[in-house]
């Protein structure tokens, strides 16, 4: 049976998990939305130069995923650089490059003939990885080790 200040201690760490996740989502969303602004206008500057959609779409892709990293590693997760974590970085988006491209040309096909197909497709790729990318670099990629916190007697 745990003693009162155990429950105490273990209730602030629990709390302390939340507001990191809470905290980490919202820079994680907001440096999102920046990294997306530039895959989204490179994205639109390549069609408007005629390159094919899926081409223009990877280019605009590997932009946006190197303003991500900088901005993710240093001030969401707030890890340290190295091999190790670049290299896990560097495979999860290789993945979710593929998932994004894949996505993407699926729904250019699928809402063909809409005013708005272009838009919407880049919309349902980019949420799709971006639910993908924070679950796995918050998990995976940028995890921090649990600190196991004693409780004196």
């Amino acid at each position: 049976m745990r003693t009162a200040k155990e429950d105490v201690m273990a209730t602030a760490g629990t709390e302390r998990d939340r507001r990191g996740l809470l905290d980490q989502a919202v820079r994680f969303v907001l440096f999102g939305v920046l990294a997306a602004g530039v895959d989204f206008g490179v994205y639109q500057l390549l069609l408007s130069l005629g390159l094919w959609p899926s081409f223009a779409k990877a280019i605009s892709f590997i932009c946006g995923t190197v303003t991500a990293y900088v901005l993710n590693r240093r001030w969401t997760f707030n890890a340290a650089g190295g091999a190790a974590p670049a290299l896990r970085f560097a495979t999860l988006y290789s993945v979710t490059f593929f998932v994004n491209v894949g996505v993407n040309a699926l729904f250019l096909r699928l809402l063909a003939g809409h005013s708005w197909h272009v838009a919407l497709a880049w919309v349902i790729a980019q949420a799709t990885a971006t639910v993908i990318n924070f679950v796995l670099l918050r998990t995976v990629v940028f995890r921090q080790p649990r600190q196991i916190e004693s409780v004196a007697p």
